[in-house]
């Protein structure tokens, strides 16, 4: 989710905390679902291609079955904004399956022109908060996730609307296997704390860091974002974190 998007709930999917979607709690989802006036092509790709590649949560299964190949693994992304990395990921790792999800419009439009240029099978979207959806997948499904600078909601009384929280750490690890890594990179400081501390507090997940300077460092194949790109202009020093599934 980008750090531009700001504003009223504007729609309430649900965050399971157990296994039965129909009782969980509701998870407000904050910020801007849309921004400036879609070009013409990306209206059309909305129109068109979106329906052809999106994913109904109630009818997902395991993922395997959204690919036009039996994908080695799925791998989820969580708010990919413009989609630069979840791009960049599936090009380079065409045998994985990849499940993107974005509210914010604009970004999904500029994902599935991605697609469309690159000409990817391998890459499946959700046009809305991706609770729902990991509501709906079982459990080991998932071999590696990604939060990259998700929505820092920095004000104490926005603190609750933050991704990152008890319930969301434990469907993460219910869905993701033994050993599957899950990423998560922000450049704000507080963000990396309150993170860091809900994460190692988890009997699910083990923080990979093997010396101090561990978490300035990205990742062998790393794609850089918009976020990141404005966060270093804007003299802001980024932080990336890695927890493995136990």
């Amino acid at each position: 989710m980008g750090k531009d998007r700001s504003g009223e709930p504007v729609a309430r999917p649900r965050l399971l905390t157990g296994f039965d979607a129909d009782e969980a709690p509701r998870r407000a989802l904050y910020g801007r679902s849309r921004g400036k006036t879609l070009r013409t092509y990306h209206a059309s790709l909305i129109a068109e291609r979106l329906p052809k590649l999106e994913i109904d949560p109630a009818t997902l299964g395991d993922g395997a079955g959204l690919f036009p190949f039996t994908p080695k693994e799925i791998w989820l992304e969580i708010g990919f904004g413009g989609g630069e990395h979840l791009l960049a990921q599936a090009k380079a790792h065409r045998d994985v399956g990849f499940i993107g999800c974005e509210p914010f419009i604009n970004g999904v439009a500029k994902a599935l022109a991605g697609v469309e240029e690159e000409r990817l099978d391998n890459i499946r979207l959700r046009a809305g908060d991706a609770g729902a959806l990991i509501a709906h997948l079982p459990a080991a499904s998932l071999s590696r996730a990604f939060i990259l600078y998700p929505d820092p909601w920095p004000k104490r009384r926005q603190n609750k609307r933050r991704l990152i929280s008890e319930p969301m750490i434990g469907e993460l690890a219910r869905v993701l296997r033994p050993g599957a890594e899950l990423r998560f990179a922000t450049d704000i400081d507080d963000y990396a704390g309150w993170t860091l501390r809900r994460f190692l507090a988890s009997p699910d997940f083990v923080w990979r860091a093997g010396e101090a300077d561990d978490w300035r460092r990205t990742w062998p194949d790393w794609e850089g974002t918009r976020y990141e790109a404005k966060a270093l202009r804007e003299g802001r020093r980024p932080v990336y974190l890695t927890f493995s599934r136990i």
